[in-house]
């Protein structure tokens, strides 16, 4: 267990609000928390959140899916999770990393299977053994829904076209250096993935932020720098972010931001 990499970011009050936030803005973005090709009519859903985190997104959706619904945090650390007492009786946190194997008392249980946000947790080895293990925790009829950004479309855009973006780039492209998993490449292969392990109709959702939502995207995205300068063993690595970070803040403020194409891509397990 030592051997597998530690999570990049520092799972604290920062962290978890930049979670919050995120999320946020992704259903923003996209304009649904679980997508409507996926049916939720039926009462007694299960429903799980893997890599829950917070848990804010099976909040959302338990007051959409109401109180029949069981709902699953799925995560390998409790630490970003809200105290037990202040969670709905519906819902319930339980430890379980998407690397290991599914527990017996999960497979072939969910209606729908959530998650987001694993780019900067999976090596691209890694991923589709991980579908595959999502099709087990799902009951024949089920739907999986995963959501990334799309690192090969990262750019800087511009409000104006005497915008300075130096230290934007030169701050991403130390963040990408810098971990393996800090530069994905695997957000357009899932739907393929997704069809090898077995699921069918399979549809992608491609989203590209209007302007002042892609801005709002990156000023949320900013916080990661900090929380990686403070969690890295790399010295080196952090001071050289801690130097760029407040100038890529004022290339920010003057109408510099990263941008990038987002997806959702769901599956049914048949």
């Amino acid at each position: 267990m030592s051997s597998k990499p530690d999570y990049v970011f520092t799972r604290d009050f920062l962290d978890n609000s930049r979670i919050n936030l995120m999320h946020h803005l992704w259903t923003k973005l996209f304009g649904y928390l679980i997508h409507p090709k996926i049916p939720t009519e039926k009462t007694n859903l299960r429903v799980a959140d893997v890599g829950a985190g917070t848990g804010i997104w099976l909040h959302d959706v338990g007051d959409q899916l109401g109180k029949s619904s069981r709902l699953d945090a799925l995560d390998i650390s409790f630490n970003a999770a809200p105290p037990p007492e202040t969670l709905p009786s519906n819902m319930t946190f339980r430890q379980w990393d998407v690397r290991e194997e599914v527990p017996d008392d999960l497979v072939n249980v969910f209606d729908i299977v959530n998650l987001r946000f694993f780019s900067f947790v999976l090596l691209n080895e890694e991923v589709p053994r991980v579908v595959g293990k999502l099709f087990r925790l799902l009951k024949p009829g089920g739907y999986v829904q995963w959501g990334e950004p799309d690192f090969a479309t990262v750019r800087v855009d511009k409000t104006r076209p005497d915008s300075k973006t130096e230290h934007t780039e030169a701050l991403m492209k130390l963040l990408t250096v810098q971990d393996p998993r800090l530069n994905p490449s695997w957000v357009i292969e899932l739907p393929q993935t997704f069809s090898a392990a077995g699921f069918v109709d399979i549809e992608t959702d491609i989203q590209d932020a209007q302007p002042w939502l892609g801005f709002m995207f990156h000023e949320c995205a900013l916080i990661m720098h900090e929380l990686i300068a403070r969690k890295t063993k790399n010295e080196k690595m952090a001071q050289e972010v801690r130097r760029l970070l407040p100038l890529a803040v004022e290339e920010t403020r003057k109408g510099a931001y990263v941008t990038a194409v987002r997806w959702t891509i769901v599956g049914k397990k048949p």
